[in-house]
């Protein structure tokens, strides 16, 4: 199992136009060999910005990367409109391995 995150800081007040943006988007991912589920996660709320991290797990890193290098994943980002005022900053991937 390989689970895929993005941390997300999102500018205050600025939670709900996020929240949308993932609501409304068609992610193509049950057409994607290895994929197993999503979710979006919100954290918490400092001074700054509200915390998120999108939530993916995969059969393998091997499929996680096929489906960066797919039509599918191609598809999911073509119409991503930069919301610069949304996001404070890019997310911030991390990658983990299933060791037990």
């Amino acid at each position: 199992m390989y689970i895929a995150m993005n941390r997300f800081r999102i500018a205050l007040g600025k939670e709900e136009a996020f929240i949308d943006i993932w609501k409304n988007r068609d992610t193509f991912l049950s057409e994607v060999p290895g994929f197993k589920s999503f979710n979006l996660l919100q954290g918490p709320t400092s001074d700054e910005c509200t915390l998120f991290a999108s939530h993916s797990i995969w059969e393998s890193e091997e499929a996680f990367i096929n489906w960066t290098k797919s039509e599918a994943f191609r598809k999911a980002h073509a119409n991503a409109k930069p919301a610069k005022d949304i996001y404070l900053g890019p997310p911030q991937f991390e990658g983990f391995n299933q060791v037990i």
